[in-house]
């Protein structure tokens, strides 16, 4: 879709990163925005970025929480009417240890918002896409097509927002509406916060956002359902179609060897012989 003018796009996360990307090219293109974020001051420096002739609703809050993400899509029809396009976009970082040195709550807050934030997005709004024969975006992520030493939390939060808008897109075929499922290339957000998560991002997550953005929303109503965004992205895509698995593995430890905090290698070993 390269035509916005007078759509109605929501976008989670919309405070930072790749969600003010998206807002800031969408007002570009004419759309009227709903905006969420659950750092509110984020949301407002968004916010007065944006053309003044911009529509805009927004709503901060968690969209791990259901009632307020339904309530938004509630406000959202009546001050701007049905939504056109959905873009679930907004995540955290993992807890970023290994299985075995990961806490339960490190799992339960990722999924909370990585996967269950896409779930409430989806089916809040998606009575409102439905009538506007619109789209629904799911952000899934490079780490939603292999998975990677350390991250196993947000591993399984992006290859579950991968199942459920694949499943989405096969329930949807005949209803008009489209279905887009994005793995973007590494990408240059303030989303790391740890010490680890900076070298990451320093040496791998260099791609612009506007960039990425700029992509993804040409790419909306058409057929490409899955949109594997820049070029590290589509190396790892093909490694993990064709690739073996023990491979791929080897050659994740090698390239990510300076950014993986090793300090809870090796696995530990059973004690006393049991």
């Amino acid at each position: 879709m390269r035509k916005y003018t007078g759509k109605i796009v929501v976008i989670t996360g919309a405070g930072s990163g790749m969600g003010r990307s998206y807002a800031l090219e969408l007002a570009r293109r004419g759309a009227d925005l709903a905006l969420n974020d659950h750092d509110e001051a984020a949301l407002m420096q968004t916010a007065s970025l944006l053309p003044h002739a911009t529509r805009v609703v927004l709503g901060s809050f968690d969209v791990a929480v259901r009632e307020d993400t339904y309530a938004f899509a509630d406000q959202v029809a009546t001050a701007l009417g049905n939504a056109d396009v959905v873009i679930n976009n907004a995540g955290i970082e993992g807890g970023g240890q290994p299985i075995w040195a990961a806490t339960e709550s490190d799992y339960t807050r990722t999924m909370s918002v990585n996967f269950y934030g896409v779930v409430h997005g989806t089916r809040a709004f998606l009575p409102q896409v439905v009538a506007t024969k619109g789209a629904i975006v799911n952000v899934s992520s490079i780490f939603g097509l292999v998975g990677t030493p350390n991250c196993a939390d947000y591993n399984a939060s992006k290859f579950a927002v991968r199942g459920f808008t694949e499943a989405l897109s096969a329930e949807l075929l005949h209803a008009g509406v489209s279905v887009h499922l994005v793995h973007p290339d590494g990408v240059a957000t303030n989303i790391a916060r740890r010490d680890d998560s900076k070298v990451m991002s320093d040496k791998y997550l260099t791609t612009s956002p506007d960039h990425i953005a700029r992509v993804v929303l040409d790419a909306i109503g058409t057929r490409r359902t899955r949109i594997v965004a820049g070029r590290s992205a589509r190396r790892v895509w093909f490694g993990s179609r064709f690739l073996p698995q023990r491979l791929m593995a080897h050659m994740t430890w090698r390239e990510m060897a300076d950014a993986i905090d090793r300090s809870n290698y090796p696995a530990p070993s059973a004690r006393g012989g049991h």
